[in-house]
């Protein structure tokens, strides 16, 4: 099964660097190391993709990211990401966001991206390994400003996993289509306060300015949260398949952390943050700290 495993993932590996280039089975089949047909038949069953419908989508989500940023061109664009017409183009961004690329550009709601994740992933979630030697965890203080965050609940879920379980992982592809103040989306451990009964600690959404007035998606909620101060725990980079030692490095190094030999304490009235691991800038986490009362 690893064998499989690695060589869909080198296949995923090998779409997201030719991404703006002419892919076909056979190039697939060479990063695979397998004839095109069994090739086909891994993809498919690992991703419940095929190769084409991967791309597709894969492309008119990067170009979405594009028309959301910058001023472009319809018809560059499509060129750029492989369609062979505007018009081509237009159908299959309709047909995969519900909207046209230009009404797009004009009123960037928020969509539901595709946002792939490696399959080789999806195995380092069934089981952690062992840490290696610790590696250096690097700490700063930074401000949030007050600001509002828009967020899809749970149900009961205190992590990542439970909460993919019970939302389902698409919620990030809509995330990620959203302008946030603080360039991401964010996932949230919240404080007693702001939980509504019945519904998660543990939740994913984005930081907008204080007033923001725009399209709230279906199903989400919208807290406001007041200025407060954090302590940013930031590991090492690391290789993508090694995201969960990663996470739990860092995490061990905020347990053993006491923010009293800075004159802080924690705060229990703000949420702690965790950003999306990131290899080339390594794992990081948020923890909101007040000046600490007895000094």
């Amino acid at each position: 099964m690893k064998e499989q495993i690695d060589a869909v993932q080198r296949m995923q590996d090998y779409i997201e660097k030719h991404l703006l280039e002419e892919i076909t089975l056979a190039d697939l089949a060479i990063a695979a190391m397998f004839s095109p047909w069994y090739a086909y038949r891994l993809f498919k069953q690992y991703t419940e993709l095929t190769p084409a419908d991967y791309i597709r989508r894969l492309r008119l989500s990067r170009s979405a990211l594009i028309l959301r940023d910058t001023k472009c061109k319809i018809a560059d664009l499509a060129f750029q990401f492989g369609f062979g017409s505007v018009d081509g183009y237009q159908r299959a961004f309709f047909r995969e966001f519900g909207c046209n690329p230009s009404d797009y550009a004009a009123n960037p709601i928020p969509i539901y991206l595709f946002t792939p994740y490696g399959v080789q992933d999806k195995e380092n979630r069934k089981e952690f390994k062992d840490m290696e030697t610790v590696k250096s965890v690097y700490i700063q203080m930074i401000t949030k400003p007050e600001r509002k965050v828009l967020i899809k609940r749970g149900i009961q879920a205190e992590d990542y996993f439970d909460y993919c379980k019970e939302v389902g992982c698409d919620v990030w592809g809509l995330l990620m289509s959203m302008r946030s103040i603080s360039g991401e989306p964010v996932c949230l451990w919240l404080p007693n306060q702001y939980i509504v009964k019945g519904t998660s600690k543990y939740v994913q959404g984005v930081e907008v300015a204080v007033d923001y007035d725009g399209e709230i998606p279906e199903g989400f909620d919208v807290i406001q949260l007041p200025a407060a101060k954090y302590m940013m725990f930031q590991g090492e980079p690391f290789e993508e398949c090694d995201y969960c030692q990663a996470i739990m490095q860092v995490q061990e190094a905020i347990k053993k952390y006491d923010p009293s030999v800075v004159g802080y304490e924690w705060d229990s009235k703000n949420p702690k943050i965790q950003l999306e691991p990131r290899g080339y800038r390594g794992y990081i986490e948020m923890w909101p700290v007040t000046e600490r009362k007895n000094k």
